[in-house]
């Protein structure tokens, strides 16, 4: 599986893609930041950070795109730009029909860490060592974005084949319901038919 990774930002947005199975140590296979300047219009930013994700997903053509969730204990500014860019990548994900999965920060380091407390230098240094990476990812969007993409190969994949096969199973269970339902409307009409002779 090749996870995007999106750290969303207006000034800095990270992005890493990790290639790996859970249980496996992860791959990277790309990381970055798009930058857009303070002085201009937000809404010409979110068209750069638009066309910079839309160049990624084409040249490295992921699996699956995991964003941060964005919570609201920053203050009011700082959020409304990271959610602005996070509604960004969601919308270019799913026009290429792609998954996007929603991780939180706490689930991002527990799953990198082991502890959804760590900070960004303990995140930076463990997904260093986890893609085997000879330098540390800087910034931290960086390293953030591969983090995220860590945490949803090692999780979303889990998740989803758990998915697929509730799914599968509802399927079955509908199935053969329907059956069920089919033989006892064929017993009854064969009763009716008999009564009818008699």
């Amino acid at each position: 599986m090749r996870v995007l990774g999106v750290d969303p930002g207006l000034t800095r947005c990270g992005l890493g893609i990790v290639e790996g199975t859970p249980g496996k140590p992860p791959a990277m296979v790309a990381v970055g930041v798009i930058r857009t300047p303070a002085d201009l219009d937000v809404a010409k930013r979110l068209v750069r950070i638009e066309a910079e994700l839309e160049e990624w997903i084409t040249k490295y053509q992921p699996d699956a795109v995991a964003v941060e969730r964005v919570f609201a204990q920053q203050n009011v500014r700082t959020v409304m730009g990271t959610a602005q860019a996070s509604g960004v990548a969601m919308v270019v994900a799913a026009r290429r029909g792609l998954p996007v999965a929603l991780h939180t920060p706490s689930e991002v380091k527990a799953a990198v860490t082991g502890s959804g407390r760590a900070g960004k230098e303990q995140v930076t240094t463990m997904v260093t060592r986890i893609l085997k990476l000879a330098e540390r990812p800087t910034p931290a969007d960086a390293a953030d974005a591969l983090a995220l993409a860590i945490c949803h190969v090692w999780r979303g994949g889990v998740a989803s084949k758990l998915q697929e096969a509730a799914g599968s199973r509802a399927n079955l269970e509908a199935l053969a319901q329907a059956q069920s339902r089919l033989q006892v409307a064929r017993l009854r009409a064969a009763v009716a038919a008999q009564e009818g002779k008699r």
